[in-house]
């Protein structure tokens, strides 16, 4: 079975182990979340239950819909949902809680979340290319260069790589470790950088 949980990042921050030695952490709000519903093969074809973060505002910026969806399943209406793959004989149904108590200190997890946006980056940026020299008169310095032949191909190749729209993707930060849980106040402190910025959301998950 998957342990997994909606988390929000506060930030990063730094605490000290048992040497001594100075951490990196990264602060998440691991829920308190709620299971909306539960997916079975039967009906939907798979076993997955459909996992809401607990908004502190008790539901009130949740449009519509998600209202509706919610009070269908009889729990209180949450505006962020998330799907997490669970075996067929897991005792998780709808209306359960799902807490920060279920990981433990010293422990692998996977970390996924919506990538900081850049805009429009150019190559050296979004490719890491290295550019011109930087000397003076050289007139290239950040440019891409060259991007096709002349008599062949006569076209520029397909993954060419060039400047464009970079981050806002989601990413997977696989076996980050679990410094310290914050039962008490639903907090999981990992070790080290997760995707997104602060207030953005992330799925941890722990395979059990």
């Amino acid at each position: 079975m998957t342990k997994g949980i909606i988390g929000k990042k506060l930030g990063m921050t730094q605490i000290f182990n048992e040497k001594g030695q100075i951490v990196p952490v990264t602060v998440i709000q691991a829920g308190p979340c709620v299971v909306v519903m539960r997916k079975t093969v039967a009906r939907d074809g798979y076993e997955a239950v459909q996992v809401g973060f607990v908004d502190p505002q008790g539901g009130k910026r949740a449009s519509k819909p998600e209202k509706g969806h919610c009070e269908k399943h009889g729990v209180a209406p949450v505006r962020v949902l998330r799907e997490l793959k669970v075996d067929a004989a897991s005792s998780l149904k709808e209306g359960d809680s799902i807490l920060a108590d279920q990981f433990e200190a010293n422990t692998k997890v996977h970390v996924t979340g919506i990538s900081k946006g850049k805009g429009f980056a150019g190559v050296m940026k979004r490719h890491h290319f290295k550019g011109g020299r930087a000397t003076h008169g050289s007139m290239f310095h950040r440019a891409p260069g060259s991007i096709g032949g002349s008599s062949y191909p006569s076209r520029v190749w397909p993954g060419m790589r060039m400047g464009g729209h970079m981050g806002a993707e989601q990413v997977t930060v696989r076996n980050l470790e679990v410094a310290r849980v914050d039962a008490e106040n639903n907090l999981l402190l990992i070790k080290g950088a997760v995707p997104g910025p602060k207030g953005g959301y992330v799925v941890i998950k722990q395979e059990a």
